[in-house]
């Protein structure tokens, strides 16, 4: 069959139902305001959308009159007329190109490398090759699905982009997106190394910028003090402590704290500047439970996830939530944003780091995909006298 000529409504509606009939099969298929809700998601989706109840019906009649849906009625109580795709049976999809096609219709544009991380729960990608592989497949096809686009200027990475119908893209003045799989290119280990080493040369000093940090952040101050009063009689982990002021300053406010950071002269420093403290050298993704208590009473990772691809994400908060006692609370502080930024020197020091910064509505769905309830979100904006140049993102969420 000739390939269906998509609006922008259709390829929401049509990838929200390839989405959810993986994802959440319990629900599928799925009434017009399920659809809907899945359609207006404030994450997963690119761009954000608001449709109303009658304009997703519209829709889903005129994709029911191509064959594009089909229609069924749930069988127990009340009759609800429910809604299913027809679109990877007509394209004959396998679940590789499934999963690329359902992505690219809800976010437009992407690189292999986000495409292997946000296609994770729909089908497993074991490496990016596997990824480029399937494209170049859908693109050899009769009549191709996807095409490559044409490298942008300061983009690391060519984006891929199915052929479904027009897709609204950025104007060059707008910052295209980052592929954050390329700081993985040599491996886990190999970025792990660089972030030690880093750390490493610019350990002293880095500690003499930022140790007296705190007298400067009134709300990081109220923050700190509101996870040690959550944490009650429970002890506290800072994972990524660094020189150990945040850890430190939970301690003044009477918290059983516990610093654990990757860098051992990071460790050093924290140990030398405040010697009544607990740290240790220690990994945040093998974080174990205190040897006193059922888990922690809080467990705050402060700027600790800024060197992970979005695809680590995932996993990471799992392994900070596991160790939490029930109740406990879990606290994060990033960078929000999209991108990489390399610095090759820092503190006149000779570096090779990569400051990843992530999206406030990537990380609140990674937070609900994780279980935390109460979840608190907070977003400053930059403190132009310290010289900071992005937005600021707090998390703070419990375990049921």
């Amino acid at each position: 069959m000739p390939l269906p000529e998509l609006n922008a409504a259709e390829q929401r509606v049509l990838g929200s139902l390839l989405e959810k009939e993986i994802t959440v099969p319990s629900t599928y298929p799925m009434t017009v305001n399920a659809l809907r809700s899945a359609c207006n998601q404030s994450s997963s989706r690119e761009p954000v959308v608001e449709y109303e109840e009658r304009f997703v019906h519209d829709t889903l009649r005129a994709l029911k009159e191509r064959d594009l849906v089909a229609v069924t009625w749930e069988d127990r109580g009340r009759r609800t007329m429910k809604y299913l795709q027809r679109l990877s049976v007509l394209l004959d999809l396998q679940a590789d190109e499934r999963a690329l096609l359902t992505v690219l219709l809800l976010r437009g544009a992407q690189p292999p490398g986000a495409l292997r991380s946000r296609t994770e729960r729909l089908h497993l990608f074991h490496d990016r090759a596997e990824v480029e592989a399937c494209l170049t497949a859908l693109a050899a096809r009769p009549e191709p699905l996807v095409r490559e686009l044409p490298r942008r200027a300061r983009e690391q990475d060519n984006r891929w982009v199915h052929l479904l119908g027009p897709v609204e893209s950025t104007t060059e003045a707008e910052e295209p997106a980052a592929d954050t799989e390329s700081i993985l290119a040599a491996g886990v280990e190999a970025r792990d190394a660089r972030v030690r080493a880093s750390y490493g040369a610019v350990a002293g000093a880095y500690a003499g910028a930022f140790a007296e940090e705190l007298e400067q952040l009134p709300f990081e101050r109220w923050l700190l003090a509101r996870v040690a009063d959550l944490a009650g009689p429970h002890p506290v982990v800072e994972v990524g402590c660094g020189p150990g002021h945040v850890t430190a300053h939970l301690a003044s406010l009477g918290v059983d704290a516990t610093g654990v950071d990757l860098t051992p002269e990071m460790v050093e420093e924290a140990r030398r500047r405040f010697p009544d403290g607990t740290y240790q050298v220690g990994d945040l993704r093998q974080l174990m439970r205190p040897a006193n208590d059922d888990g922690w009473g809080a467990v705050l990772g402060w700027y600790s996830l800024i060197h992970l691809a979005e695809s680590e994400l995932p996993s990471a908060l799992s392994a900070l939530t596991r160790p939490l006692r029930p109740g406990g609370w879990l606290a994060i502080a990033l960078h929000a944003g999209a991108g990489i930024a390399h610095h090759d020197s820092w503190f006149d020091q000779a570096i090779d780091l990569d400051f990843v910064s992530h999206g406030p509505a990537e990380i609140r769905a990674l937070v609900d995909a994780a279980g935390l309830t109460d979840v608190e979100w907070y977003l400053r904006g930059p403190n132009l006298a310290r010289g900071e140049s992005t937005e600021r993102l707090y998390v703070l969420g419990r375990r049921a």
